[in-house]
């Protein structure tokens, strides 16, 4: 946690007018205690503007009632939540089994009626990418979730080419062809904007 903040406080001087979402770190959610101690660090010591959980399980929902009860915005983490990577068996995309889905549609509705404000959908196929941003009224930001959730987020190593081994298929070099990172982002927003991106090659069925 210590770290966390740290490193979100460096992030927070540089910024103006851009949302700034601080992921809770690995445990930090294991009780209501604990979560409040946390997200008042990120927000009120380090300059978070919102606080991201992964999941739904019953304490993850409380500790996401609780923090919106204290006026600390939370994003929810759904589909493959890089936290449980290993309980999943690896990087593995989530929801493909007609049961898996229907319970990521139903902790989706779970997570914003506990007072989610914002919801990460990852690694998830186009179809139940739709139907997640359809069931929810808060902004779903779909990072191999297909082209229908209302944003999109990518790793800055993926989005640069820079990732070491195999890049992930949701994601793509926007540096590839430009002179500068600057650039590169540029492009990445543009292309999320005109719907450009995600195209079919980086989508999951």
């Amino acid at each position: 946690l210590d770290q966390m903040v740290y490193h979100t406080a460096a992030v927070a001087r540089g910024l103006s007018a851009t949302l700034l979402v601080a992921d809770l770190p690995f445990m930090a959610d294991r009780d209501v205690a604990h979560v409040l101690a946390a997200g008042a660090r990120l927000v009120g010591e380090a300059g978070a503007a919102m606080v991201k959980l992964e999941g739904a399980a019953a304490h993850v929902l409380e500790g996401i009632a609780a923090l919106t009860a204290r006026a600390m915005p939370v994003c929810a983490h759904l589909g493959l939540t890089p936290q449980s990577v290993h309980r999943f068996g690896g990087f593995r995309v989530q929801g493909r089994e007609q049961a898996a889905a229907d319970q990521l549609v139903a902790d989706a509705l779970a997570v914003q009626a506990a007072g989610a404000q914002l919801l990460v959908m990852e690694g998830v196929p186009v179809e139940l990418g739709r139907r997640v941003t359809a069931a929810v009224e808060i902004p779903v930001i779909g990072i191999g979730a297909g082209p229908h959730c209302d944003g999109q987020v990518l790793v800055i190593h993926d989005m640069l080419g820079v990732t070491p081994g195999k890049r992930p298929k949701f994601s793509k070099d926007f540096l590839a062809g430009r002179d500068s990172v600057a650039a590169a982002i540029r492009a990445y927003a543009d292309d999320v904007r005109s719907g450009a991106f995600p195209a079919p090659e980086h989508c999951f069925n």
